[in-house]
């Protein structure tokens, strides 16, 4: 056993358990493993670089996380392991960060800013969290500090990771305190989903709504293209009693909790009004907006009326787009984000895997395309006698031979590499996938006879 391990053993554990830390229901994990290590492609004795763990991780309520403590060798000095635990805490999101050599201990109190001489014992649950409840603009606010010690849902196998749960209670709080317009930003295959469900768990476990009425809120889960919420709804929300979910297509109906529906489905059209005006205005609590960069807070675009007649309900923006110039409205109309979790953190930590850009460029797209005078489209109507370029193509034109071009490319790259690599194809909109998805198919129908979900739409 190493000398850190024994100090754990013999002295740590003891002074966490005299304070309370494993009294139900308080409770503290050893060895709290929070990244999967960095994926190093070309490194086969190595795959992954070492992951990050807390000796200890200190939970309130054995759900709220408070507080790490690193422990080194006995005849270290208490401090030793300090700027190790104050990084590991300013990771978790968490306020209190703690160092021991099994003997004295040392804490940093984020909230304050300082750092404590040599203590005897560690703070008890109540102490900690009485501290954190505190009138400090930085800590939570009393009247809200019980609710988030909602559970989530628990998902067997599938606990949170460490940044989801901080951005689940961000959201959380940032609700409970009235404010109306939120922004969560998480790369992409970092878990968009699931946290808004446990966001919409939570809330709904404990019966928040905007009028205040005893009952679970009326929650709206928007997109702009079907897999995005029949992904969900069946996979993560099928928690939820199943009589209290409705998908809106076609009829506005009433009296459910949890609603799913794409823009198209649901917006106005050039000869009718959309389906979204026959529910009053203040008719949904929450209104979750799936990959919200995509044109629904854009000034100019036909879906933000939607968000607008709904003006009384909170609104989440779930993106994986960091602030640029073409979403300026999107940050502009929820705001600064809650919290963030970049693609150069997720791949640092090992929960997404590094990449290289491989850039190609089709004649069309360098040097444009221009139709021959009459010619055609595939519904034989005229083609506009105007050059074409790479923003106009899946937009403004759609051209099957380019989309084919594209597919065979990336059907040969993976031969020359490897097939069974994960590759992540981006498209413009519905159409565009579907017709990706078949060249791509057919390009690659030696294995799709065998494996009809080789080439699959993501969740």
């Amino acid at each position: 056993m190493s000398n850190e391990a024994n100090t754990c053993r013999k002295y740590v554990e003891p002074k966490l358990e005299d304070a309370g830390w494993e009294t139900q229901p308080h409770d503290y994990y050893e060895q709290y493993y929070f990244t999967d290590g960095k994926i190093r492609p070309k490194n086969k004795r190595q795959p992954r670089g070492k992951r990050k763990f807390a000796d200890y991780l200190l939970l309130y309520n054995g759900e709220f996380p408070l507080a790490v403590v690193e422990a080194k060798r006995k005849y270290a000095t208490p401090d030793e392991g300090l700027e190790q635990a104050i990084d590991y805490a300013k990771i978790l999101g968490l306020k209190f960060a703690y160092s021991t050599n099994g003997k004295g201990i040392v804490e940093y109190d984020f909230i304050t800013g300082k750092q404590s001489d040599v203590i005897d014992s560690f703070p008890s649950p109540d102490e900690l969290w009485r501290r954190l409840r505190g009138e400090a603009k930085e800590q939570i606010r009393e009247d809200i500090a019980e609710k988030l010690l909602t559970p989530f849902y628990p998902t067997p196998g599938k606990e949170p990771r460490y940044y989801q749960r901080n951005a689940i209670n961000a959201a959380l709080a940032a609700i409970l305190k009235g404010q109306k317009r939120l922004l969560l930003t998480l790369a992409t295959g970092t878990g968009k989903t699931t946290v808004a469900f446990q966001i919409c768990w939570k809330l709904s476990s404990i019966e928040w709504n905007v009028t205040g009425e005893s009952r679970p809120p009326r929650i709206l889960f928007l997109a702009d293209r079907n897999v995005l919420v029949d992904d969900p709804m069946n996979k993560d929300f099928s928690a939820f009693n199943q009589e209290k979910i409705y998908k809106i297509q076609g009829t506005a109906k009433k009296g459910r909790d949890i609603y799913f529906a794409i823009y198209q489905a649901i917006g106005d059209r050039e000869d009718s009004f959309g389906l979204y005006r026959e529910y009053s205005r203040d008719y949904f609590d929450l209104i979750v907006v799936d990959e919200c960069h995509r044109g629904s807070a854009r000034d100019e675009s036909n879906w933000r009326q939607i968000l607008e007649y709904f003006e009384p309900a909170y609104q989440l923006g779930l993106t994986a787009t960091p602030l640029r110039d073409d979403n300026v409205d999107t940050y502009r109309y929820f705001g600064n984000p809650l919290y963030t979790y970049s693609l150069k953190q997720g791949i640092a930590d090992g929960f997404l895997a590094p990449y290289r850009v491989y850039r190609i460029t089709t004649r069309s797209d360098k040097e444009g395309w221009q139709p021959t005078a009459g010619q055609l489209d595939r519904y034989g109507r005229t083609i506009p006698n105007e050059l074409y370029l790479t923003p106009d193509f899946e937009r403004k034109l759609v051209r099957q031979v380019r989309t084919r071009a594209i597919a065979q490319h990336i059907t040969d790259f993976l031969k020359s590499t490897d097939r069974y690599a994960k590759t992540i194809v981006f498209c413009v909109d519905e159409e565009h996938v579907k017709a990706m998805i078949k060249e791509l198919r057919n390009f690659n129908s030696d294995i799709t006879k065998d494996n009809p979900d080789y080439i699959a739409v993501p969740a």
